[in-house]
């Protein structure tokens, strides 16, 4: 066991003297296990990240939330399936309520109504906001959401009742019309009429990195309809009971509208039950593609280097032959000239992943810096296994020639010029 630990050390030494030696051959001769690396570990980093993001965007809506609206997520692009449908109405929120009270064992606990526009601007003496998220709803609001208040609080209902013209307001709204001042209790414009701040949203951050929770301004529905109109998007979420199953409250739900709708048996639905599973369906190709496509580089990018790795090392054992003849002369085994370039070609494929893992981290932080609400996260295991990769490249590609080398003549190997 000793003399295994001391040959291992020689050969790790030799094999670093090795490298060392030639530098810029080692280096083109990892270059191809380099872009391996790079493409597995910004693969898996992407999907991670993409996981990790998709999970705190479903979070904001809410995993015991259903959604009643015109349309479907999942086939958001089909707009002329949905575009001769009847609009909703505010007001099947209020019927749905009542036949959820009626129902004992209901799967259901409260629906509650929005109306929302996206085209809303807000401005506060000569600060002003574009763009904005408006949405009016009811007093319950908060039941059916994942967002907490920072400061101040939400809407009452008989606030909502009187069409009191008051909101609560995301980070985004806060920071950017109050960057110097405390926001609630402050007066801001929307479409000409004024609105009091009685809340702030702490701050949630985007949806799947495009939608922000965070430039948002909640306000009651009346009030929301004297300044916006009656027309606007309805939407309905549908909060289920912790012990209900979303499959159960999705059917019950689906059979309360159709009810509400007066739709006959046979009839297909003229509305749309969304819940977050819609978006898992959308994203799974997406990481999918990035996983096959990312394999695929991978694969080839390890391919060329483990080739190019054989035929260094095999240019390596010609050149150092009448070296190995010696050594073999002097008593060297052949599992010792074995382990020599066996360990020298696996050295080769450690130091490339190591470069390609920092590359990878470089990469990773420059996106981070430039893109902050992309989703990126590297995750030890993943490190891990780049590293595993890199040593199992070095043995597949070192072992053909670190075997001719260990099968060679001392006599013949002393004669080779």
């Amino acid at each position: 066991m000793k003399q295994f630990a001391r040959e291992t050390r020689e050969s790790i030494l030799m094999a670093a003297d090795q490298i060392r030696a030639n530098k810029t051959r080692s280096f083109l001769t990892a270059l191809g296990v380099i872009i391996g690396i790079v493409s597995i570990t910004m693969m898996g980093t992407a999907i991670s990240g993409i996981d990790a993001g998709f999970e705190r965007s479903l979070s904001m809506l809410g995993y015991d939330v259903l959604y009643v609206q015109k349309s479907s997520w999942s086939t958001m692009g089909e707009w002329w399936r949905y575009r001769n449908r009847p609009d909703l109405k505010t007001a099947y929120s209020g019927q749905i309520n009542r036949i959820i009270t009626d129902t004992p064992d209901s799967q259901l606990e409260l629906a509650v109504p929005q109306m929302s526009t996206y085209m809303a601007s807000a401005s506060y003496r000569d600060r002003n906001l574009q763009q904005v998220f408006a949405l009016g709803t009811n007093a319950d609001y908060l039941r059916t959401a994942s967002g907490d208040l920072a400061a101040g609080r939400f809407f009452m209902p008989h606030e909502a009742k009187s069409a009191d013209m008051v909101c609560v307001v995301g980070d985004d709204i806060a920071s950017g019309l109050f960057p110097n001042e405390y926001p609630v209790g402050r007066q801001i414009r929307l479409k000409n009429q004024k609105f009091r701040v009685i809340g702030v949203f702490r701050k949630q951050g985007k949806f799947l990195g495009l939608f922000s929770f965070d430039n948002q301004i909640i306000m009651p529905l009346k009030a929301f309809k004297k300044v916006y109109g009656s027309q606007k998007y309805v939407t309905m979420r549908v909060k289920i009971r912790e012990e209900a199953g979303i499959a159960d409250a999705r059917e019950e739900l689906q059979g309360i509208m159709r009810r509400i709708r007066r739709l006959p048996p046979g009839k297909p639905d003229d509305f749309s039950i969304n819940e977050q599973q819609a978006f898992k369906a959308q994203i799974d190709p997406i990481k999918n593609g990035i996983a096959i496509a990312g394999l695929f580089i991978t694969g080839m990018s390890l391919f060329v280097g483990a080739i190019g790795i054989m035929n260094i090392t095999f240019v390596s054992v010609r050149e150092r032959t009448r070296e190995i003849g010696l050594r073999k002369a002097l008593g060297a085994r052949r599992r010792t000239i074995l382990m020599q370039f066996l360990i020298e070609s696996v050295m080769i494929c450690l130091v490339g992943g190591a470069i390609g893992l920092a590359t990878s981290l470089l990469i990773t932080t420059g996106i981070e810096k430039l893109v902050p609400d992309f989703p990126l996260e590297v995750s030890m295991p993943l490190v891990m296994i780049s590293l595993a990769v890199s040593v199992v490249t070095g043995v597949l590609s070192g072992l053909a020639p670190a075997v001719s080398a260990s099968r060679l003549d001392p006599a013949d190997a002393l004669r080779y010029e």
